[in-house]
């Protein structure tokens, strides 16, 4: 962590905020595209799909771009098939994967030709109502559950989603109530995982539940795949071991059984590292020895360190030139929100601040502007794309105090 005055080494920081305000999203075609080439050359099987999540980033200029280069999509809610379909997404090329929805979401999906997944016997019964003689796909609960956090480990025990192996025949039942034939299976066992084991184990139980469902021609293995938000510190997800270890147990399986579609479901790696949040120093203090770097950038912007102790790197941009320092006790970087958890940065080694100095805070692609709302009555900020040509281009605006009650 230094002075760092270019955003991903091509824009000013300070250019950027003064045209476009503060705080500030910037997004960065070029790492954008190669995000999305890395997960689509994952395995060499030759029916492999990559489903992209949505609900880590769901701007439709971005959208735009991972349709482009050939990725399918996740819905979570008729909004996000609304963007998925406006950005160029076909029907087929979108899988809606609900969670406790109602039958008009349900019926959105049906509709339009958008193939849904359940994750409840529950909703197997309401999905049947609106969609009786249709196709269906399963979220299975692995029993194994990966993540950096409690609340993003979404297999296992004592997490809402999926159905247990247990309750499967109970499924399959009610499938046939309704005359609705089961293609599909997914899973997702959580987030931000850099090694490979737990993935492949969830990835050999998903494949052997196939097995025992005649009608299923396709799996879906979940995404999670991490990060290194700590640079220099955490290594990077081996994709190359990764992949070779999900080709070698698909092709055992296809050889022992029939041939099947395989997908995964990346949202964090594919928007992560190609998106940086921009903001800056409106306060600098000195409370009982902790110094507190106050900052436009509250967690209505960026709600991941308070909601899940992630972690940011973060760059200063000084207003002016001068000499680098950094500070000798604990430094809090927090916003400008009214609550006490508003903490963007715990005790950590940054440089000097000063009020004006901007803020740079790195691989916010990912569930930041997606997260963000207008608590404090505060407008969303802005985003733009640095495009691959170099040029930068707004695809959204920053609201204004009227699109509060409008």
């Amino acid at each position: 962590m230094g002075f760092e005055n270019l955003v991903f080494g091509k824009k000013d920081a300070h250019e950027l905020l003064k045209e476009y305000g503060s705080p500030l999203y910037v997004y960065d075609e070029v790492t954008l595209r190669q995000r999305c080439r890395e997960m689509r050359n994952l395995l060499k099987y030759p029916r492999f799909r990559v489903n992209y999540s949505a609900k880590a980033n769901n701007n439709i200029e971005l959208l735009k771009i991972i349709c482009s280069e050939d990725l399918d999509v996740d819905g979570m809610s008729p909004g996000e098939m609304h963007l998925e379909l406006m950005a160029g997404f076909l029907p087929h090329r979108i899988t809606f994967i609900g969670n406790n929805v109602s039958p008009d979401e349900f019926l959105y999906a049906v509709e339009r030709g958008i193939l849904v997944s359940v994750d409840s016997i529950s909703q197997l019964e309401t999905l049947g109502q609106v969609n009786r003689g249709g196709r269906v796909c399963l979220r299975i609960n692995p029993g194994i559950g990966a993540g950096h956090h409690e609340k993003v480990i979404t297999g296992g025990k004592n997490v809402k989603f999926g159905i247990t192996v247990e309750d499967l025949p109970w499924a399959q039942d009610v499938a046939s109530k309704y005359q609705m034939t089961i293609t599909g299976l997914n899973q997702h066992i959580g987030s931000l995982f850099l090694e490979p084991d737990a993935y492949v184990e969830a990835a050999a139980f998903i494949l052997e539940t196939a097995a025992s469902i005649p009608d299923v021609e396709m799996v879906d293995l979940g995404g999670g795949f991490g990060i290194p938000y700590r640079h220099g510190v955490e290594p990077r997800l081996d994709l190359v071991e990764l992949g070779n270890r999900l080709d070698r147990l698909i092709n055992d399986w296809v050889e022992h059984n029939r041939p099947l579609t395989v997908r995964t479901e990346p949202g964090r790696y594919v928007v992560a590292e190609c998106g940086a949040l921009l903001g800056t120093v409106t306060a600098v203090k000195n409370n009982y020895n902790t110094v507190f770097v106050g900052t436009d950038i509250g967690f209505n912007t960026l709600v991941r360190p308070a909601m899940y102790d992630s972690y940011h790197e973060i760059s200063v941009a000084p207003a002016t030139e001068r000499h680098y320092e950094e500070y000798r006790q604990p430094v809090y970087v927090v916003g400008n929100i009214c609550e006490s958890g508003d903490i963007l940065v715990h005790d950590r080694v940054i440089p000097c601040c000063r009020e004006g100095d901007a803020l740079i805070v790195h691989d916010a692609g990912a569930y930041g502007f997606a997260m963000a709302s207008n608590y404090n009555a505060r407008p969303l900020p802005a985003e733009v794309l640095i495009t691959s040509s170099g040029n930068v281009r707004l695809i959204r605006r920053a609201q204004t105090l009227d699109d509060l009650w409008w």
